[in-house]
């Protein structure tokens, strides 16, 4: 049976050593990297995937330099500006997931209306990650439980899991990074316990349409095992 994807999830790697081999600023690397995450979704939506996370900006992400990170924001406010009103017209809805708080309260504002204004939307949930971090995103979410007066002996999966960011769709199937690094960067370390992990050398701004299909298809040969055995999985079809 060919495995599904309902939930595609990428590390978008590559942006500035994109630029610097075409001798441009890194941010140039950046907008040609949003570029490709707009055709990307377009395409991911061709091949019935429900669910796209992005890691768009993570909580170590400071700790660049200050002009590139400033020019990140800038480009997503831009994104925000002249994007979502076609992305909306697509039936995209947008889910943001990280520590929002550190934004910009002009960003946050832009943020929220984005969000509220494709609410409703059911064509591909969008999901952008930004000041995102894994094991921050776990200490918050045992924060909400401590808030919501949950025992330590009535914590469980099932209960972590509802006060994750990512409590509203299923963990991913198929995990893409790009540009030839293969680590998972802090990213959705909870959720991806038992997903299929796929390394392109590919830099981000030319992944593209045949290299995501390429992934998918590498995903559709994967004997997804969820820590059974070959034969339990046999024996169970």
């Amino acid at each position: 049976m060919q495995n599904k994807i309902h939930h595609l999830a990428i590390i978008m790697d590559g942006n500035g050593r994109w630029a610097k081999a075409r001798g441009l600023p890194r941010i140039k690397g950046h907008e040609a990297g949003s570029k490709t995450a707009k055709n990307i979704v377009k395409h991911a939506r061709q091949l019935d995937i429900s669910y796209i996370t992005l890691y768009a900006f993570s909580s170590e992400n400071w700790n660049r330099p200050e002009k590139e990170v400033q020019g990140l924001f800038h480009l997503l406010e831009s994104f925000i500006d002249t994007q979502v009103g076609q992305l909306h017209e697509n039936k995209v809805r947008i889910h943001i997931i990280g520590d929002t708080q550190r934004l910009s309260s002009r960003l946050q504002t832009k943020i929220e209306k984005t969000v509220e204004m494709t609410r409703d939307n059911n064509n591909i949930d969008l999901c952008l990650a930004l000041n995102y971090g894994g094991r921050d995103e776990i200490i918050r979410a045992i924060k909400r439980m401590n808030q919501d007066g949950i025992p330590v002996d009535k914590l469980s999966e099932e209960t972590l899991n509802q006060h994750l960011d990512t409590s509203f769709m299923p963990d991913p199937d198929l995990l893409i990074r790009t540009g030839g690094e293969k680590r998972i960067s802090n990213y959705l370390l909870w959720q991806i316990a038992y997903t299929e992990i796929y390394f392109s050398d590919i830099l981000w701004p030319d992944f593209d349409a045949k290299a995501l299909d390429q992934a998918v298809e590498w995903f559709g040969t994967r004997e997804r095992r969820f820590g059974l055995t070959s034969e339990q999985i046999h024996k169970k079809d």
